[in-house]
């Protein structure tokens, strides 16, 4: 019989309908839990925050624009960077099930050291312009959780007060050769003689990258006090309070330089720099050396063949070229073509931990964070750093636990598809990660 005959009966509509009774006093009062006010406002407001991102929120409504701006953009329209976290968001992981996780140790060997997460923390210039605690927290915030920290030669402490702050942590110092090579070996030898044990030299600064939001909003050394610097600061009073009662901002290891971050590169640093004043930095520093803003197989090849223990694959964070190779796909390249021997960190882009997981089963044996970690400094001096490392160590034990991996050494390429062939593109081309997650 068709379904459409009218003789054909219609089933019958089934319904429930609620039985409601009033709550008992019993079953409701087990149900309000509320939680007891914090009074420590710095604690709650790093304790809401779930992710880098949310970080990265508060930090944007507590620190001037100038100062935020400086750490959030990049190079010209930041394609960089937007390519580098758009490929870790592309990256799919490959689970393996039925294995013991209970137990996952999350430490690991680097630069002849060990560090208690897989990850440290990268130089950052300006540092105490975005929170007044500047090196010393960060230093002593990584002392506290056990992973190296990395002091900038455009840092705003010095060798020594990070040293202070930080004593029995691993230091690294980043070195930007100078056209003068006595200042140089000065800098070096002064690391040396303060505990630093690693030197990372930066090779991808022969000039300044275009970095337009800086150039926007006036970036200076030290920063001028427009009319409207002040005001963007006023209804930010911890910043400014802290900014008025603390040692006046300046480059601690480059004393008398006023102007541009643009001119300052662009007057101290070396354009000339080859792979023979490599070779002389080889013979000058007795520690571990890594090469810092490797991105091509080739050089990577290259600065191996000059006896450096390590490199470290990066774009500078998109804030030099723009449109430059993306670290990440560059990896597992570089390490068919140098090895076991050399050791490769991966810096640039990170933002989570799963970040960090992908860049270890491509081939890194360590990574380093500097956006992230201004992002928690930003939001809340040393306990906001102490925040974003727990955050990341929380991201890097689940998605291990997921994928079925209870120790660093294990992450290999089996867990990780990277599609390397897929086009990059950006979506905005006006700041797209400013507003993107």
């Amino acid at each position: 019989m068709s379904p459409s005959n009218p003789k054909t009966p219609l089933p019958t509509r089934a319904q429930h309908r609620l039985e409601r009774q009033l709550p008992k006093w019993s079953e409701l009062r087990p149900l309000m839990q509320f939680s007891s006010l914090d009074l420590d406002r710095r604690r709650a407001r790093l304790n809401k925050a779930a992710d880098l991102w949310d970080l990265r929120a508060i930090a944007q409504r507590r620190t001037p624009k100038v100062a935020f701006d400086y750490v959030d953009g990049a190079a010209n329209q930041e394609i960089s960077l937007d390519r580098t976290r758009q490929t870790f968001r592309d990256v799919e992981f490959t689970p393996g099930v039925l294995r013991d996780v209970s137990c996952v140790d999350l430490s690991t060997a680097i630069a002849g050291g060990t560090s208690a997460l897989p990850f440290g923390i990268a130089p950052t210039g300006f540092t105490r312009m975005m929170h007044s605690g500047g090196e010393k927290a960060g230093v002593a915030a990584a002392h506290n959780k056990g992973i190296p920290f990395t002091l900038s030669t455009m840092g705003t402490s010095s060798i020594e007060e990070v040293a202070a702050a930080g004593p029995d942590g691993r230091r690294w110092f980043q070195l930007y050769l100078w056209k003068e090579r006595e200042k140089s070996l000065a800098l070096i030898e002064r690391a040396a003689a303060a505990g630093y044990d690693t030197l990372l030299v930066t090779v991808d600064t022969a000039v300044a990258g275009a970095r337009l939001r800086d150039v926007r909003n006036g970036m200076t050394i030290p920063p001028s006090l427009t009319l409207k610097t002040v005001l963007d600061a006023s209804y930010r009073p911890e910043w400014w309070f802290n900014f008025l009662t603390t040692e006046p901002l300046k480059f601690a290891t480059l004393s008398g330089h006023t102007g541009s971050i643009a001119d300052l590169v662009t007057t101290m640093f070396d354009p000339t720099l080859t792979f023979d004043d490599l070779a002389w930095l080889r013979q000058a520093w007795k520690g571990r050396l890594f090469v810092k803003g490797i991105q091509s197989v080739d050089d990577a090849r290259r600065v191996a063949d000059c006896g450096v223990d390590g490199i470290v694959v990066s774009n500078h964070g998109g804030r030099q070229l723009d449109r430059a190779p993306v670290p990440l796909r560059l990896v597992p390249d570089i390490r068919s073509a140098v090895g076991s021997d050399l050791e490769i960190i991966l810096d640039s882009g990170i933002m989570n931990g799963g970040d960090i997981v992908a860049a270890l089963a491509a081939g890194a044996d360590f990574t380093l964070i500097g956006r992230g970690y201004l992002y928690g400094l930003m939001a809340g001096g040393q306990e906001g750093v102490e925040r974003a490392i727990d955050i990341l160590r929380s991201e890097i034990q689940v998605v291990m636990q997921l994928l079925g991996v209870t120790a660093v050494s294990e992450l290999t390429s089996d867990y990780l598809c990277l599609d390397r062939e897929k086009p990059l593109l950006v979506s905005s081309l006006e700041h797209p990660t400013a507003f993107s997650r």
